[in-house]
């Protein structure tokens, strides 16, 4: 998205994004002068998306195109600034380029070539259940120096066990590492490293936050750690270099903004607290995206939690700036379920219409919806639930569990919202928005309503691209984004308010813990990690011979009936 608003700084500003289950967002900050009407901020708004294809080559395996990716920066950049032409806007005034991106997607390439060495592995890719359970008994019970620097519980969600399939089962991976022709990144660090001049001196970086997901950072020392690096069996020379959120990384090698600084990086959840200006201990935002992540600031320490929630940075906004904590709650599917109904059941043709089946009942008739795809991630870190949808009758029809969807999502909010209270001591007043989701008011209203406390959007509600723009604008050397406290603008906001008791609200919650704890036990440890074919794959032979005995039995019978 094409975004220009004007301030009351007289600053316009224009961030592009791409929305939609994207891994990567890049922002355009551009400094020009408006006239504002009444001193309030105006806005003008044009837009360019690209939605990227997900390969699911394998049940609980997902894969993207690295190449894709980064063919789809370049298209949005072009469009964007044909966008601008057509808007009397002069591309020379872009000032800076911020990236934003979902953290812990993984990529390996070639330094010599730049050729992607294999699909970009996404976060909520499934297929190293079994290393991180070989890993965990490697773990001294009374002594877990993995999450003790990292923050994060082992788990298939973060960068290292997905490095470490790539290592073990993909031998163009291995011959690189052997040939020191590999380098490892998460998808920013593939984007600034392609846009710097990739293969002609491309800069091999990341940030703080996003080297945060891989669980080979030490989120108190701010580096890459060798005891982990060692546990993981990660050769630490593949490894990007750290640099804080808002700095000058590499100058724009091609395309339309050639030139331009590169100034920005924040992994997406972020990017969305610095968008909605959380820069205050115990401040707290909800991001709907794909998954669902609550984030809650607390300032320069760290807080370990003791409810399921992760540790991690927040954001570091300059090189010889303080960094700043974080405590998440991450939730697996929240968007990508009504993906799902769309792609996989076909009850919606676009994923606006899910507003208007809710909308049509107004209630999900007892039928609850558990989106398990991919296990349960906070506060349960539990891999082997698969999704559920229960409580149907005959009655039950699409409306109905598009309901349940949207108050799957809620309710999955709910528990880390609960999560983040207990631990944090101080139960949030209000609960902070955004993300593509919240345009659907059905949902904000669900919302409120199972958290019983208001809801608030921002007036624009991609904050994940603000974000990442005021990183970039405020970095030394571009300075065209002041993020002192006085010079932060009021943004306008859309609340809502509870509906319903909180009798209610508790009742309908406790049903869906009740659905959640059914959801788990499913599955257990699949053997085929290394990607052989599983014995399933051979069932069409299988039933051939069995057939063949069968009838060679049953002719000999027949044979000898009189």
């Amino acid at each position: 998205m094409l975004f220009l608003s004007v301030n009351k700084n007289f600053s316009c500003r224009i961030t592009f994004e791409h929305l939609c289950y994207l891994p990567a967002f890049f922002t355009l900050l551009l400094q020009y002068i408006f006239q504002v009407f009444n001193s309030k901020t105006a806005e003008l708004l044009s837009h360019h998306q690209v939605e990227i294809k997900q390969e699911f080559p394998r049940e609980g395996w997902v894969e993207q195109d690295p190449k894709e990716i980064l063919q789809s920066v370049y298209e949005c950049i072009e469009k964007t600034c044909e966008k601008l032409g057509q808007l009397n806007i002069d591309i020379s005034n872009i000032k800076a380029i911020g990236v934003s991106n979902q953290r812990e997607t993984t990529v390996v390439w070639d330094k010599l070539t730049g050729e992607p060495l294999y699909n970009a592995v996404v976060w909520l890719d499934l297929r190293t259940q079994s290393t991180v359970e070989s890993l965990s008994k490697r773990i001294p019970g009374n002594n877990n120096f993995v999450k003790s620097k990292t923050g994060l519980p082992l788990s298939t969600y973060f960068s290292a066990v997905k490095l470490r399939w790539l290592l073990d089962n993909v031998r163009k991976v291995q011959k690189a590492v052997e040939e020191d022709r590999a380098l490892f990144g998460t998808i920013d660090s593939w984007l600034i490293w392609s846009l710097t001049g990739g293969a002609s001196g491309g800069v091999h970086c990341t940030d703080v936050t996003n080297a945060s997901r891989t669980m080979l950072f030490n989120i108190h020392s701010l580096e890459w750690d060798k005891e982990l690096c060692e546990f993981f069996e990660i050769p630490m020379k593949i490894l990007p270099n750290v640099r804080s959120s808002s700095e000058i990384y590499g100058l724009m090698k091609a395309g339309a903004l050639e030139g331009v600084p590169i100034s920005g990086c924040l992994g997406d959840q972020s990017a969305a607290l610095v968008g909605q200006m959380c820069f205050q201990d115990g401040q707290a935002k909800n991001t709907y995206g794909t998954g669902c992540f609550l984030l809650c600031n607390t300032g320069r320490k760290c807080v370990f939690s003791e409810h399921g929630l992760l540790t991690t940075v927040a954001y570091k906004l300059g090189r010889d700036k303080p960094v700043y904590y974080a405590l998440e709650g991450s939730v697996a599917i929240a968007g990508a379920v009504i993906r799902w109904l769309r792609d996989n059941l076909g009850i919606i043709k676009s994923s606006e219409e899910i507003e208007k089946l809710a909308k049509e009942v107004g209630t999900s008739y007892g039928c609850y919806f558990v989106p398990a795809f991919s296990g349960l991630y906070a506060p349960y870190w539990e891999p082997s639930a698969r999704g559920i949808i229960c409580g149907l009758t005959q009655f039950t029809n699409k409306c109905h569990i598009a309901f349940a969807a949207l108050e799957a999502v809620c309710f999955q909010t709910r528990e880390i919202l609960d999560a983040m209270n207990r631990d944090c001591g101080i139960p949030l007043s209000h609960l902070q928005v955004d993300g593509g989701m919240t345009n659907n008011k059905i949902l904000m209203q669900l919302q409120a309503d199972i958290l019983y406390i208001p809801v608030v959007k921002p007036s624009m509600p991609e904050t994940t691209a603000l974000g990442a723009a005021m990183a970039a604008g405020a970095a030394e050397g571009v300075g065209v984004w002041s993020l002192e406290p006085e010079d932060l603008s009021a943004v306008t906001m859309e609340r809502f308010e509870p509906q319903i008791n909180a009798e209610e609200s508790e009742i309908r919650y406790s049903t869906w813990k009740k659905a959640v704890m059914k959801s788990m036990g499913w599955v257990t440890t699949q053997s085929s990690e290394s990607g052989d074919p599983s014995i399933f794959c051979s069932l069409p032979l299988g039933f051939f011979i069995v057939s063949s005995v069968v009838m060679l039995i049953g002719a000999r019978y027949l044979s000898g009936m009189p």
